[in-house]
């Protein structure tokens, strides 16, 4: 089975967030990048568990700078067999799914995982862009799937339950929490993944249809109140006057 995995990086969640020219501008300095979680311990991690099962070969995709092999290798640890890095720089959703579809369009993948969505942007729109590019089906928030052959059984988060669908390869997947366990590199994927093959193949003609305005941080969060447990009364009263606010 031939596993394309797309990955983002995403600040870590520790990261102080500003933005500089305006807010026009995310600030980078000091900022700690991460793989997408979405992408490393649910999308990869089930992609590797299926070849291990089954065979086949397991290719990371990033789009984006120089700046993004560092977590192209910590995939490339973890287990996947190799990786393309599309040399852009990042633009928005639209222009992202195009990269990916251009480079796999011609590549007979089976499966193509995604991410739900990445934790900074929360978009959760690329898998079907690319689906939609590729005129391939899309399973969006899949928390489990299973291979038999060339169909595939899927479960998938819906409201008020799950739903099971069985779909036909090729496909492309969105993988939500439940698809699979996190795993953390050993000492021997780490320096494997130091000669697994990168390849990095320039960008295909596209043009981002949307462009940032300006970031706006949320408002601070307010300080909390304290009652005491004998004191039901103020806090009936507070509940009355104040928390209805919120």
């Amino acid at each position: 089975m031939k596993i394309l995995v797309c990955i983002s990086k995403a600040p870590d969640t520790t990261s102080k967030i500003a933005f500089t020219d305006g807010g026009s501008k995310f600030d980078e300095n000091g900022v700690q990048y991460i793989v997408n979680p979405y992408d490393e311990w649910y999308a990869l991690v089930r992609a590797l568990e299926l070849k291990e099962a089954g065979g086949g070969n397991v290719t990371i995709l990033s789009v984006g700078g120089a700046d993004y092999e560092p977590i192209i290798r910590k995939a490339l640890a973890i287990g996947a067999d190799d990786a393309v890095r599309i040399d852009a720089a990042e633009s928005d959703s639209l222009f992202v799914a195009k990269q990916i579809a251009a480079y796999a369009k011609d590549q007979a993948f089976d499966i193509i995982f995604c991410g739900k969505e990445t934790i900074n942007y929360n978009g959760s729109v690329v898998p079907g862009m690319v689906a939609e590019l590729l005129d391939l089906p899309l399973i969006s928030l899949a928390v489990k799937l299973t291979v038999n052959g060339n169909t595939a059984t899927v479960e998938r988060e819906v409201v008020g339950g799950e739903e099971v669908i069985e779909v036909a390869t090729p496909f492309v997947v969105s993988a939500a929490k439940g698809m699979a366990e996190q795993r953390i590199p050993n000492m021997r994927g780490i320096m494997a993944a130091r000669t697994k093959p990168l390849t990095v193949v320039p960008a295909a003609s596209a043009e981002a249809s949307t462009a940032v305005k300006n970031y706006t941080l949320p408002p601070a969060k307010s300080g909390c109140k304290y009652i005491d447990a004998e004191n039901a009364g103020s806090l009936i009263q507070l509940l009355h006057e104040e928390a209805k606010a919120i």
